[in-house]
């Protein structure tokens, strides 16, 4: 049984599409279900800290999987000193030079610390390998090596969780649509998205090379269907609160002190530059 109270389920042997449709949260459902798993997360922070833990999240998956939305609903209630997000942005010409996974070792968790990767090494088996940034010998050299190289991290004493987001390519169509014609989204819609649109299988290809050759018994990947994004949310946080052991830590009782006397203080007779009060 979990934390949450509820069984945690095995990885077991499964489509990478879930067929099962189930109906949907209401904001208030959601909303309710969230404030629990953050008070949980709250508690895994000071546990983290407490023993000195060290916690690497990756997120992978297709593009407009909502991973974003993840990682927000994931941090927004704990210290980000302490559950840092890495999104690296394209290498540089030095970085290109090196060897393809220093460029990641850096960000790797010191001890009380968790490491959240949006978007990770797996670029090179995924978007380089799909886009021709690497050549096919690189890609199948990753493959080979990065199981090593994360038993490797395990075995420093990082506990690593990998998450695959999985969308539909009728929900993948749905949501880039819906940011061309959305001016508060447009951002998040680029070349290299619309490119990932065209190549949906070319993807798929690739990420079930990835999958299948980076699965491991220590460091195994967790499928998150997620074309239900309030499900999607909930359950990526309440998978690693269930995963990793953590205990309440007492805290001491806190009693707000009194304020101290003004002293003669009063304030100021200058005027300042106020905000327009526009609303």
């Amino acid at each position: 049984m979990s934390r949450l109270g509820k069984p945690i389920p095995g990885s077991g042997s499964v489509s990478i599409h879930s067929k099962k449709k189930r109906a949907s949260l209401s904001r208030k459902e959601f909303e309710r279900a969230l404030k629990k798993l953050h008070v949980e997360l709250v508690k895994l922070q000071l546990w983290v800290k407490h023993k000195g833990l060290k916690v690497v999240v990756i997120f992978e998956g297709r593009d407009a999987a909502g991973k974003g939305g993840v990682i927000k609903h994931l941090t927004e209630r704990v210290s980000p000193r302490v559950f840092r997000v890495v999104a690296l942005p394209a290498p540089t010409d030095r970085e290109r030079s090196q060897m393809y996974v220093q460029r990641y070792m850096q960000y790797l968790p010191a001890a009380g610390e968790v490491v959240i990767f949006d978007r990770s090494w797996y670029n090179r088996a995924l978007v380089e390998r799909v886009m021709g940034f690497c050549t096919k010998a690189e890609a199948q050299y990753f493959l080979r090596m990065v199981p090593e190289a994360e038993k490797a991290f395990v075995r420093s004493g990082i506990i690593l969780i990998k998450y695959w987001l999985e969308v539909s390519q009728e929900e993948q169509t749905r949501r880039f649509r819906a940011r061309i014609h959305d001016g508060r989204r447009i951002w998040k819609l680029s070349p290299m998205d619309l490119e990932s649109h065209r190549r949906w299988y070319d993807y798929s290809r690739a990420r079930d090379e990835m999958l299948a050759s980076t699965d491991t018994k220590l460091t195994p990947w967790y499928v998150v269907p997620a074309d239900d994004k309030r499900r999607a949310r909930l359950n990526c946080i309440a998978h690693p609160v269930s995963r990793i052991h953590y205990e309440d830590i007492p805290r001491p009782s806190v009693k707000l002190p009194k304020r101290q006397k003004p002293n003669g203080y009063k304030e100021p007779a200058r005027r300042y530059s106020h905000v327009p009060a526009v609303y």
